[in-house]
């Protein structure tokens, strides 16, 4: 995988071939290791998954079971100690924090991405228009981020991040720090936009029923060192509902696969 450069605080990835049998990210015994080599710590430990072109896959799992580190090596922003990573394209990372650049407006931090592109001066107003409009911020291009809501600031992370061109959207625990009306309003929001786009996701959260809603796949991790140890397929038909009695049914099953892991490791 080309790594991936980063300026101004915005990530950016050079494209990489395509992964085979359309699989966008594939990640084949991976291991990550920090610390000194007489003593580490080892945060994953030859981990393989595969994420399918236009899949929405949710990772869940303890906290400190590396889902994080996973994230921060498909995306480019470390290198595994072992193991064979693939990615389709340019990945984009989200973060909890939605961590715009507080001086420039909404549209400049969507068109600050556009310009690391480089695309033309006199197409990024345009572009950055269409990609709030997308993110249903329309009108919103000219405030600075301390005057938008906490929701309204992800939407514009999220136009950003959709301003890279990226076939690969990490998300780590995007809505995490969002009250409960504004995240489900939110995932409403991500699920049209993933449908419009078609781009892939692989989305980090400890929230098993927002895993369900969201997922067309859960992957729940190991504690620490991180490894699948279990898949559910989420074959729910959508628009789909946090208070669905099939959405809690399923999450139920992952939660409790999750504290076997959890006791296990106790």
């Amino acid at each position: 995988m080309s790594p991936l450069q980063t300026k101004n605080g915005v990530a950016a990835a050079a494209a990489t071939p395509a992964s085979p049998a359309g699989t966008t990210v594939r990640v084949r015994e991976v291991s990550k290791a920090f610390g000194s080599v007489s003593s580490p710590v080892v945060a994953l430990d030859r981990i393989s998954l595969q994420a399918r072109r236009g899949e929405f896959l949710c990772l869940v799992g303890a906290s400190g079971c590396g889902k994080s580190t996973l994230l921060n090596l498909v995306a480019g922003l470390d290198k595994p100690s072992g193991g064979e990573l693939q990615v389709e394209g340019r990945p984009a990372l989200m973060f909890q924090d939605h961590a715009l650049f507080p001086w420039l407006t909404v549209r400049g931090n969507v068109q600050l991405a556009l310009r690391l592109r480089g695309v033309p001066k006199k197409e990024r107003h345009d572009r950055a228009s269409d990609l709030l409009r997308m993110v249903h911020l329309k009108g919103m291009g000219g405030r600075r981020p301390h005057e938008l809501s906490g929701g309204m600031r992800q939407r514009a992370a999220l136009a950003r991040a959709l301003a890279q061109e990226t076939s690969v959207l990490l998300m780590d625990e995007p809505f995490g720090a969002l009250d409960a009306i504004t995240r489900d309003i939110l995932h409403d929001e991500l699920e049209r936009v993933w449908q419009e786009t078609g781009v892939t996701i692989l989305f980090v959260t400890h929230n098993v029923r927002e895993a369900v809603r969201l997922g067309d796949r859960i992957l729940v991790l190991s504690s620490r060192p991180g490894k699948v140890v279990a898949e559910f397929p989420v074959t729910i038909e959508r628009p789909r509902r946090l208070e669905d009695p099939d959405v809690a049914t399923l999450a139920g099953e992952v939660t409790d696969r999750l504290r076997q892991e959890v006791r296990r490791h106790a």
